[in-house]
């Protein structure tokens, strides 16, 4: 199929080159503008646009899709799909309705759960067991259009949102494929969503990392693991900002056998006298902290100014005692 393709960040590549390998024509790459990064501000591409330019397909880059230059611009390649990948922009009805079969979408998650901006890193912070990808016929509403086909990954105990989103992106890739040939060749079933069982998923910004140690050891850690790289989960000592880049819970195998009726997670002795925030212990590769449910023992960290490391390392450049208080002032 001749196919336009719609797509910025590198969870959207796999499924550009997929859709190459598989021997359509990919007759244009629409991605968003270059932005300016880093110190010196230079404009850097989006990983799309990289790609494109790898395979000699064109790149247009409009600050508004809904601008009648854009859609002029996109009727003249007369498509017969158009693939949209974690864009970053919605669709109007003009666009939506212009190809031959229409707009197809690749969202990751298992729809309509989790519809919106950041359905990957929510998997993660909500503490899901089984994710996915969902691909479906775009339609005028967010992420509200009919399915085509679905594929389940399971989350792994230790998974971070960067983790799951190159899993994703693989899972992604393949199911967009088989999908274009479901609807070339006319098997495709599309099935209408349960618009009561959707959920929304908010957009991920930096002030969602700072840690509220009064909540439960396992939400913090299941934080850090969301926001691995970016926008990475933090707290404060003596003023500077601390990165979590991995925690564990304490004692949390054995809240795990307590899902299965065999042992329950307790509170260590004198744990209520404790408050949220306050390193408990600290031995020579381990600092732990009390939160407002549990502890949290923290394995790997970032000082402001420095480079990230295990506690171990951490803590032999840096002296640091039980009692101390992490957070803001």
């Amino acid at each position: 199929m001749k196919i336009i393709f719609m797509g910025t960040p590198d969870f959207s590549v796999g499924t550009l080159e997929a859709l190459l390998s598989a021997g359509h024509e990919v007759a244009l790459a629409v991605t968003q503008p270059d932005k300016p990064k880093g110190r010196g501000k230079a404009m850097q591409f989006s990983a799309v646009k990289e790609a494109a330019l790898a395979h000699g397909i064109e790149v247009y880059q409009p600050r508004r899709v809904r601008e009648e230059a854009c859609i002029e611009y996109l009727r003249g390649y007369e498509a017969d799909i158009i693939v949209v990948v974690a864009f970053g922009q919605i669709l109007p009805g003009e666009i939506l309705e212009m190809p031959r079969y229409g707009c197809v979408n690749v969202h990751a998650s298992l729809l309509p759960k989790y519809r919106g901006a950041a359905p990957i890193q929510w998997a993660v912070i909500n503490g899901e067991t089984v994710t996915g990808v969902t691909t479906m016929r775009m339609d005028e509403g967010l992420d509200t259009g009919d399915m085509i086909l679905k594929e389940e990954v399971a989350l792994a105990p230790e998974e971070t949102g960067g983790s799951l989103f190159g899993r994703l992106a693989i899972v992604g890739a393949r199911l967009c494929v088989k999908t274009l040939e479901a609807i070339e060749n006319g098997t495709a079933v599309y099935t209408p969503q349960d618009h009561a069982l959707a959920t929304h998923t908010k957009i991920i910004k930096k002030q969602l990392g700072e840690i509220d140690w009064k909540k439960s050891a396992q939400d913090i850690e299941r934080l850090t693991r969301g926001l691995n790289p970016w926008p990475s989960a933090y707290t404060y000592l003596n003023g500077k900002t601390l990165k979590i880049w991995r925690a564990s819970v304490v004692g949390q195998e054995d809240a795990d056998k307590g899902k299965e009726g065999l042992v329950q997670l307790q509170e260590p002795e004198g744990a209520e006298q404790m408050e949220p925030g306050c390193i408990v212990e600290v031995t020579k590769d381990s600092l732990t902290v009390q939160t407002g449910q549990g502890r949290l023992q923290l394995l790997e960290v970032q000082l402001e100014g420095k480079k990230r490391m295990s506690v171990d390392a951490f803590l032999r450049g840096f002296q640091i005692e039980a009692g101390c208080r992490l957070g803001k002032e």
